[in-house]
């Protein structure tokens, strides 16, 4: 039994394992490779992938990062069913679409812009055709019902508590008449959160995939996140300017207007502050919510039987147009946008920031983890100007990063979800995380547990053996690792920038203060001659 990690291999975006198993070639999940240019180029060349050769897909949950090259793939050859839940297999029908629509709508942007230069017109990832052609594929299946996609294959889908149908997948299978068992955890969901059950718990498997976004770090509680927001409503609110929220269009914006019910209910959300969901996405997204109240926790469950709607506010405007998105802008005043991209990469949110991220009396309001290379990763680590629309903006709003809000689960919660297993010979392969957090969380799980630990690279193959050290599989040709200078010059600059802005408060510092500063600059200038050395 072989896997090849096609993707999210010590990255957060792009999950994708092959497997090949007693002849049969199959897949869980199809995401997208998001972040900086050298990332997105994984997103070109499906050839790797063999789409002819897989003869299905498990989806763990609708977000794009794990479904979104389903419609390349379908356009190069694939034509085998995709099993997912109801939830996900609704929300996969739009947000594939809306996905598609950005793909053409870059690929007109990119071909106007070749053509000024004489180069010819490039295309789309995929289209619209390409997304709708692979809804006929989709197959629902329901929590906690094995089925067989192939004889002798057993698949069960097991509530992740992460978004709206997000699973965790169990496999069962036997290989040289041994059994063996395989579990993916796609993204575990941060227990307690709105809206969404905890995740179910497994105690066995022979293979654990286990996700490690937050391996290194735990999140704030739900009153500090909450008050954090309330905080970030106040001071935009007093400075009557804007608070803008990148919030993901599944879940993040949801839980957001959960959030916001609650600040209205306790008397810390301005009565007259306009509330705008300015996401045709997250505005279909929510229906689809409310179709799936089953899907839904205890608590929420209990506040719609009793005739509230925790995600809705009297003060709630929906904006699907373009026209009614920019008359936003065009609006003084306070008032709390929601808005995709969750990581400022895309869609209405970059007008948004251009805006207000330079006015000092607004406030961004991060919610959600922000990749390598993002336009939200950048504001995060600190950067004093980022490129929108081809121009420099200032960053001068007051900065919130609010982790509670996350839908993924933090350092303690995933080792707590991972202490239920039982089989001491059980290997964990961390996937979905950036390599750092990925080391803190794989020293935790081989100290506390015991447990055999890797950590995969892009396009690695491994053979899997039962009760066996892993054999790992020498790297193809083109897979061979390639050091990503783009991002490593982008977090160089992002640092630069920190740097620089302590060096301008530096006269009114201890004189031991200026000193740590020196010598972290040197520390950075032997790292660039470093750099330099190796390009």
């Amino acid at each position: 039994m072989k896997i090849k990690f096609m993707g999210a291999a010590r990255t957060v975006t792009g999950s994708c394992y092959i497997l090949e198993v007693n002849g049969h070639r199959f897949a869980v999940d199809c995401g997208m490779h998001q972040g900086n240019a050298e990332i997105e180029k994984r997103n070109v060349d499906v050839d790797i992938y063999g789409p002819n050769e897989i003869e299905f897909f498990l989806i763990t949950h609708a977000h794009i990062d794990h479904s979104g090259l389903l419609p390349r793939l379908v356009h190069e050859g694939f034509h085998g069913p995709v099993y997912a839940t109801q939830p996900t297999v609704d929300l996969l029908k739009i947000l594939l679409l809306d996905s598609a629509h950005i793909q053409e709508m870059e690929a007109q942007w990119k071909s106007r812009k070749r053509l000024r230069y004489g180069e010819k017109n490039i295309g789309p990832l995929y289209t619209k055709r390409d997304a709708e052609a692979t809804f006929p594929l989709l197959k629902a299946v329901s929590y906690d019902e094995i089925f067989e996609p192939l004889p002798g294959l057993k698949v069960n889908f097991r509530d992740a508590g992460h978004i709206l149908g997000a699973s965790l997948i169990e496999i069962w299978m036997e290989e040289n008449g041994q059994p063996v068992k395989l579990v993916f955890s796609g993204d575990i969901g941060r227990p307690a959160q709105l809206l969404m059950k905890d995740p179910s718990v497994i105690d066995s498997a022979d293979f654990l995939f286990l996700e490690s976004t937050y391996g290194n770090r735990n999140h704030k509680d739900e009153d500090d996140s909450l008050n954090e927001l309330a905080e970030a409503i106040a001071y935009s609110y007093g400075n009557k300017e804007k608070v803008i929220i990148p919030a993901f269009a599944v879940e993040r914006t949801q839980e957001m207007m959960y959030s916001l019910y609650l600040l209205s209910k306790d008397g810390r959300l301005p009565p007259d502050m306009p509330v705008y969901l300015d996401s045709p996405l997250a505005i279909r997204a929510t229906e689809i919510f409310r179709h799936h109240t089953a899907y839904l926790d205890e608590e929420t469950r209990q506040l719609i039987n009793k005739g509230e709607d925790p995600l809705y506010l009297p003060q709630m405007h929906f904006t699907p147009t373009t026209e009614e998105s920019m008359a936003i802008n065009n609006q003084s005043g306070p008032a709390i946008v929601i808005s995709a991209s969750g990581m400022a990469n895309a869609g209405r949110i970059k007008h948004h920031l251009r805006h207000n991220l330079w006015r000092e009396g607004a406030s961004i309001v991060f919610v959600g983890f922000q990749a390598q290379g993002t336009t939200g990763r950048k504001i995060v680590d600190g950067a004093q100007k980022v490129r929108l629309f081809g121009e420099d903006v200032a960053v001068k709003a007051k900065l919130f990063t609010i982790n509670g809000f996350s839908a993924h689960a933090g350092q303690d919660q995933l080792l707590e979800w991972l202490s239920h297993f039982q089989k001491m010979d059980m290997q964990v392969f961390l996937v979905h995380g950036e390599f750092p957090a990925q080391q803190v969380l794989a020293d935790l799980i081989r100290e506390r547990f015991g447990f055999k630990v890797l950590i995969p690279e892009y396009l690695e193959e491994t053979t899997l053996k039962t009760g066996e050290v892993v054999r790992r599989v020498e790297y193809p040709e083109k897979a061979a690792p390639r050091i990503d200078w783009g991002y490593i010059l982008e977090d160089l600059d992002a640092k630069l920038a920190q740097i620089k802005a302590r060096r301008m408060q530096m006269e009114s510092k201890p004189w031991i203060e200026q000193t740590e500063i020196r010598d972290r600059l040197l520390d950075l200038n032997r790292s660039l001659m470093e750099i330099n050395s190796e390009i």
